[in-house]
């Protein structure tokens, strides 16, 4: 059977909300990287969550029955670190804000991690930290202040979880920026440096990335002009699916990672409609809704695909859509366990 990752020889994963949710494994998961490796297809694992290093993200996959050694995982905090490096000098005090992956990917790089901002630090690091207290936001904020050059792992304002959607690292780096006069450079998803570390390390030729961020994932990889895979395990779903603007449209939808092992959903344009698969969506009084009702997922994922590719080509012509009918047609199968 041919399969949607037949057109790339690499898969990039981002982890929380695609391949885990908190501590335990998405569903499938585990059983869809094994199938893709047997495939032959590399596979790398690209995440803005600097709280851990990546040998720890290693062994927390193996837990879950995932194969993955520390150099399959390319972290925010690594490429923060690296950005940092290049702005200051080796052996250069750096204030590190966030967990152990903070501190260990500025030793990796030949920079020496300070906790206090009256070490003088040339520059700050700011990641995300389980244990992060307001107290390393008050460092980071006098440091910068007194010339600190500031570099942000990541911006995403949320972080998915096995128990709903948390506060991500954007929102403390939100905090920091409320008391100081600079934006931080950010290395993490969407901006370049973390997807090009990895497609770099994995000598990559035609990769795709998957992910359950617009803003970050399906940002990220349009960014460096890679195709994209949504996946529906994590943060966003159908509303912010057919709401995207052209930066943040990804190549292909799934419901989780296993898509990549289903032939690729094929599209059907015509004035007004689109379909998608067995499913077609119109456009009617300026309202977008289904021809039928799906039952099924798949049939709630080709609904969901057809819905927003003529969401979006309504929105680049000018016209004022209304998806709402739609969504509510396909949200309730698509939130079925």
């Amino acid at each position: 059977m041919t399969a949607l990752i037949d057109d790339y020889d690499t898969a990039l994963f981002d982890l929380d909300g695609v391949v885990y949710l908190g501590p335990a494994a998405v569903d499938g998961a585990a059983d869809g990287l094994r199938a893709l490796r047997n495939r032959g297809t590399r596979v790398g694992f690209v995440t803005n969550n600097a709280a851990r290093p990546p040998a720890a993200v290693a062994e927390h996959l193996k837990q879950l029955g995932i194969a993955a050694t520390a150099h399959d995982i390319v972290t925010s905090a690594q490429a923060g670190a690296e950005l940092a490096a290049r702005r200051v000098a080796a052996g250069s005090k750096v204030l590190a804000v966030g967990g152990d992956g903070v501190w260990q990917a500025l030793e990796e790089v030949g920079l020496v991690g300070v906790g206090s901002a009256e070490d003088r630090p040339v520059a700050v690091l700011q990641g995300f930290g389980f244990d992060l207290t307001w107290n390393q936001l008050n460092e980071a904020a006098i440091a910068i202040h007194r010339g600190a050059h500031w570099v942000a792992t990541n911006t995403d304002p949320t972080r998915p979880t096995e128990r709903g959607i948390v506060p991500g690292n954007g929102a403390a780096v939100d905090a920091v920026r409320q008391a100081v006069d600079v934006d931080p450079e950010v290395a993490g998803k969407p901006y370049r440096p973390l997807v090009e570390a990895t497609i770099t390390r994995l000598d990559a030729r035609h990769p795709i990335f998957v992910g359950d961020r617009l803003d970050t994932d399906i940002a990220g990889a349009a960014t460096v002009g890679i195709d994209s895979m949504l996946v529906l395990s994590g943060t966003h779903g159908a509303a912010d699916l057919v709401a995207a603007d052209p930066g943040t449209r990804p190549t292909h939808l799934g419901f989780d990672l296993r898509e990549l092992l289903r032939p690729a959903r094929v599209l059907a344009e015509r004035p007004g409609e689109v379909s998608c698969g067995r499913q077609t969506a119109v456009i009617d009084s300026g309202r977008v809704a289904l021809v039928g009702t799906p039952q099924e997922r798949d049939g709630a994922v080709d609904a969901l695909w057809a819905t927003a590719n003529l969401c979006w080509r309504a929105t680049d012509l000018g016209w004022q859509v209304d998806p709402t009918p739609a969504i509510a047609m396909v949200s309730p199968v698509l939130s079925r366990r």
